[in-house]
């Protein structure tokens, strides 16, 4: 099998190629995305789509991306009806504690402390409690796709329950806990590597990687800082 692969579009939104060659998107915000590169606006292959919660820069291109890569969606139940609504045909309504075997990947739906809505013809609606994403591979390793959340005491229960290696988490502040919270995160989850995100897009998310390497790295866990556009492996 190949190696995991992770890039980045800016703000929540990454491609992750799994070591079997799955292609995972979460939270796609590309075309009002100011973070994401030009020539990166459009997703048009993927294997499956997770979708954290309802605002607007993290489901802002979820029914294009759907539509192009025909990739089933997976996000909380009340999200399904919703994209449902916009005429997306594939998508899994979990809700937390449940999980689901797609694409040949196991995907649980865990919960995170945010809100969750869309305006829509100036209208806030609701689509149901914000959520995480705990993935397992092809090769056992999981991943814990955070969303947006504070930091809240049962990242100790998606620890003992999952066992995640590697933590996607914002550090933004302001709307998500900052780099200090999400060290705090680190430790509770016991992964041996981060991914910050959801920081640097608007100049009120303050929060920057440097400062959670600075708290985390003397711990062991390693931090890993893309520029919008880059992949590592």
């Amino acid at each position: 099998m190949a190696s995991l692969s992770i890039t980045w579009l800016g703000h929540s939104t990454f491609i992750i190629t799994t070591p079997g060659g799955k292609r995972i998107v979460t939270d796609p915000w590309l075309e009002g995305n100011p973070a994401c590169p030009a020539d990166r606006k459009k997703i048009d292959a993927a294997d499956l789509i997770l979708l954290s919660h309802g605002h607007s820069d993290h489901s802002g291109d979820v029914v294009p991306v759907a539509r192009a890569t025909g990739a089933p969606v997976v996000t909380i139940n009340e999200a399904k009806h919703w994209l449902e609504g916009k005429g997306v045909k594939n998508v899994q309504g979990l809700n937390f504690g449940g999980a689901i075997t797609i694409a040949g990947l196991q995907v649980a739906l865990v919960p995170a402390v945010h809100t969750s809505s869309v305006v829509e013809n100036d209208v806030n609606v609701y689509l149901g409690e914000p959520a995480g994403f705990v993935v397992t591979l092809e090769t056992g390793q999981r991943l814990y796709f955070a969303g947006d959340t504070a930091l809240f005491g049962d990242m100790r229960l998606i620890a003992e329950l999952y066992a995640p290696e590697i933590a996607f988490l914002p550090i933004g502040d302001y709307y998500t806990m900052g780099p200090d919270a999400a060290a705090r995160a680190c430790q509770m989850l016991g992964v041996r590597q981060v991914v910050p995100m959801h920081y640097g897009t608007f100049p009120i998310l303050t929060g920057t990687p440097e400062r959670l390497k600075e708290l985390v790295e003397p711990l062991g866990i390693d931090v890993l800082i893309l520029k919008p556009g880059e992949t590592a492996s």
